[in-house]
């Protein structure tokens, strides 16, 4: 078992990771921005699922690449075509590719 201190000093790094932070930022505004629009469309409930799980993997450390773009897909799929959200969808895939390209197979 890792002691506290070793727990708190990972988390002070991924708390400093400026990637955790700006996806973190990215995925919270886009919730908020999903949970305001008065439109109801029929995978609404996908992209907030997904973008929960986002937040919530982004809270637990630095995610594994493949994962975020696998949820990135996943949210833009549901959310389509609604105009509204682009720029927040702009903002979580932005944040995404600040963790790079995952590995070549």
């Amino acid at each position: 078992m890792r002691s506290l201190e070793q727990r708190q000093q990972g988390r002070a790094a991924v708390d400093d990771d400026v990637r955790v932070t700006a996806l973190r930022i990215a995925v919270s505004r886009l919730r908020r921005q999903l949970a305001v629009l008065p439109v109801d469309f029929p995978d609404r409930t996908i992209a907030e699922d997904e973008l929960a799980d986002l937040a919530a993997t982004a809270g637990r450390g630095i995610p594994e690449v493949p994962r975020l773009r696998r949820s990135l897909l996943l949210v833009a799929g549901a959310i389509g075509s609604v105009s509204a959200l682009k720029p927040g969808l702009t903002e979580v895939r932005n944040a995404v590719e600040l963790f790079g390209d995952p590995p070549r197979r």
